[in-house]
């Protein structure tokens, strides 16, 4: 064959690329060119697979030990890149695996439709738990329907022989995801109607000879990328490791890839792509806003739309940074000269700066502050018996969320949520100190940050020509982090129209102590256009599983008013379950530790994939003095320094600081009593309903930290266990299974 290729990547292919030794890896590059310049040239030793389950399959050669694996499609010269390895690897590998276009779904599929006959293979293990005589778990659906949730032809015989979860987990490595994916959520109470809503299956009859049609489709562009030039195929490979900057799975492509008649919500576990959907959302309306040929209508639809841009804001610095380095590493600098990347308070000072603004914002511990509080609190009626953390509550979670600046407005608002009753007397003695503490704040030339909020909101709206009328979209991420006020402001930035906000968040991840927040009293109205992404990507389902539970029974709001839940929310990878051991005293578990730590070495994992995790600043720096003392490498992260990715050291975090970061094995350490949840933390509150929502925040902490963990979680205490953990779940052999 000769002529230039038109090359397909698979997301598989990746996952093997990522394997390989860095030597190969750059042998790899340069085939690539090869191949797609003529898969004949010589050196590229192009041949046919002998029998091989797909007569398609094609070797190349990377060099004398490794080989890489294309499917010739028979199509123009449109060939799959599936897999790389050792040849006996490569080959074996080839040798199962099939290739296919579904008939139903349309989608590109790759599977073995063969058991490994070797005995190790998943397909050893099938159906060892139930007997032959046992129904199978999918007797109610016809063939069709199977194909139709994307189960190949060819596997059909083998899926009727599945006849619980362990059955189907046994077949998960030779399935197509997306059949593997249908089965699980069957299998989990799903109605068949219901998973095909959500495929959105070709309209058109399928033909299953033309690929490149089928390679159009979501469902294949959640598993293959096309590399059309070079600058794409250089894009794809610089950062093969990170596999969501290429690949979306349909459900997170429909809510990227469109036009929306308004704000937009999306809510979903820990893990389910939701930063990533945000990200790509800014990339895919920047290149709306940039390409003259895409749709004019994009983005904000106003005249003169050419030099508007994208504010992606969030609550933490440390996210921010990072979400923007992500941004640079999927979008071009043209995209990224459209998208601007903050937390919300750095904007919000940025343009009270522009503005003249005379006022300091105090945040929170700000000294000025806490003298202006305690100046207020001196006029408290002795008549009273209220707690002092029952008045920094009431005005929290009150007056300033609901933007209260009269004593008439605070006799009347509806104080949802607190645990303590108020009538209009009471309420009356109350409002003194309240009136004070403003009154303080302006003496000494300083606002709140809700108020600051309040401020640049009605400049905006007084304003409206200001510079920061030129953002044509809002995208939110980190949601739940953020208060009322802050929403105000936001739908105060960008007009209302077409793709104006995309607000994507989770309640079950609140840990910054904020008020409910409820999108449609902030002028938000998602009516409509709520969506929730509910497949993990990041955690087991062992990890999920725990980690939730943490949460089992607690009111999670929805950001608008409902209840949200994690019954939906689910992983489709498997691992070991999370690990809890409990040591007589700090210095034992640094010892055990550092022992785990030292067998990952040996086994070359590196430290950098580790991350320990404590709930306060001061146990954390305990434990890293241990561990350095011990000749263990370690970096603090600190709340401002991002994650340095070349050093090989563990790292170690407050549970804070560790939102947003991932890694391959999580140690949550001292779990202890009064440290999880932290003592001091429910002292500040004021009644059963304030610790009773502080204690939701702690746990919150703790499955926030959890569900950083991609293959192993790891929870460590020491001394008096926390009330959080099962008495009966700690190893007896606390380094045997290390």
């Amino acid at each position: 064959m000769k002529g230039r290729v038109t090359l397909a990547m698979s997301m598989g292919f990746f996952g093997a690329f990522a394997k390989l030794p860095r030597a190969q890896q750059q042998r790899v590059n340069r085939l690539i060119h090869k191949l797609r310049e003529n898969p004949t040239s010589p050196g590229l030793n192009y041949e046919r697979i002998r029998n091989a389950q797909s007569p398609k399959m094609r070797s190349v050669r990377i060099d004398q030990a490794y080989r890489a694996i294309v499917y010739d499609t028979g199509q123009g010269g449109l060939h799959l890149l599936l897999w790389a390895a050792k040849h006996d690897e490569a080959y074996a590998w080839a040798m199962r695996k099939e290739c296919a276009v579904n008939p139903e779904t349309g989608a590109v599929q790759v599977f073995a439709s063969q058991p490994d006959d070797s005995g190790k293979g998943p397909a050893a293990t099938s159906n060892a738990t139930s007997a032959p005589s046992d129904p199978s778990a999918f007797d109610q659906l016809k063939d069709r329907q199977l194909v139709r949730l994307g189960v190949p032809q060819a596997m059909l015989p083998e899926v009727r022989t599945v006849r619980d979860d362990a059955d189907l987990e046994a077949m998960q490595e030779r399935l197509p995801n997306d059949a593997y994916e249908s089965l699980f959520y069957f299998l989990a109470g799903d109605p068949y109607e219901k998973l095909i809503l959500e495929r959105e299956a070709p309209s058109e009859p399928v033909d299953t000879s033309d690929f490149e049609t089928a390679l159009g489709r979501d469902e294949s562009r959640a598993r293959f990328v096309v590399a059309d030039d070079e600058a794409a195929l250089q894009q794809v490979l610089n950062a093969p490791l990170e596999q969501w900057r290429v690949f979306l799975h349909p459900s997170q492509r429909r809510l990227v890839e469109r036009h929306w008649n308004g704000p937009v919500r999306v809510l979903g576990g820990a893990g389910t792509g939701k930063t990533v959907v945000a990200m790509h959302r800014a990339r895919w309306l920047a290149r709306q806003m940039a390409d003259p040929d895409l749709d004019s209508d994009a983005s904000g639809n106003q005249a003169g739309g050419a030099h508007k841009r994208i504010l992606f804001v969030t609550f933490a610095r440390n996210l921010a940074a990072d979400i923007e380095n992500n941004l640079r590493s999927i979008c071009s600098p043209e995209e990224m000269e459209r998208i601007a990347v903050t937390n919300l308070d750095r904007w919000v000072v940025a343009f009270l700066r522009r503005q003249g603004y005379k006022f300091q914002i105090a945040y929170e511990m700000d000294p000025h502050a806490r003298a202006a509080w305690d100046r207020a609190m001196a006029l408290r009626d002795p008549a009273l018996d209220y707690a002092d953390a029952f008045y920094a509550e009431e005005w929290k979670h009150v007056v300033q969320a609901a933007g209260i600046k009269t004593e008439d407005e605070y006799l009347r608002v509806f104080r949802a949520g607190r645990g303590t009753r108020l009538g209009r007397s009471a309420r009356a003695k109350v409002w003194p100190v309240f009136a004070e503490y403003r009154a303080q704040l302006t003496e000494r030339g300083i606002k709140e940050v809700d108020d600051a909020y309040r401020d640049a909101a009605a400049l905006l709206q007084r304003e409206r020509e200001a510079p920061s009328a030129d953002y044509a979209a809002v995208i939110v991420d980190e949601a739940q982090d953020l208060g009322a006020p802050a929403f105000k402001l936001i739908r105060s930035i960008v007009p209302e129209g077409k793709d104006d906000l995309f607000v994507v968040g989770d309640g079950h991840q609140r840990i910054y102590g904020r008020s409910n927040v409820v999108l449609g009293r902030c002028g938000i109205n998602i009516l409509g256009r709520s969506r929730k992404l509910r497949l993990g990507y990041r955690t087991t389902e062992e990890t999920r599983a725990w980690a939730v539970g943490l949460l089992e029974g607690r009111e999670i709001d929805d950001l608008d008013g409902g209840q949200d839940d994690n019954r939906d929310f689910k992983s489709l990878t498997r691992g070991p379950e999370p690990r809890l051991h409990h040591f007589r005293s700090r210095s034992e578990q640094a010892n055990w530790i550092a022992q785990h730590l030292d067998k990952m070495s040996q086994r070359d994992e590196p430290l950098r994939g580790a991350c320990i995790v404590t709930r306060t600043r001061a146990e954390r720096d305990a434990l890293a003095d241990g561990l350095g003392d011990r000749g263990v490498n370690v970096h603090v992260l600190e709340r401002e320094d991002p994650d340095p990715e070349h050093d090989d050291c563990v790292r170690l975090a407050t549970m804070h600081r560790v939102k947003g970061l991932e890694f391959d094995r999580v140690l949550i350490a001292s779990v202890n009593s009064r440290m999880v949840p932290l003592s001091r933390a429910l002292r500040k509150t004021g009644d059963a309903a304030a610790r009773e929502s502080a204690e939701t925040g702690e746990r919150a902490l703790v499955y926030v930290a959890a569900t950083r963990a991609k293959k192993e979680l790891l929870v460590l205490s020491y001394g008096r266990r926390s009330e959080f953990l099962g008495k009966d779940d700690y190893a007896d052999d606390l380094f045997g299974s290390a």
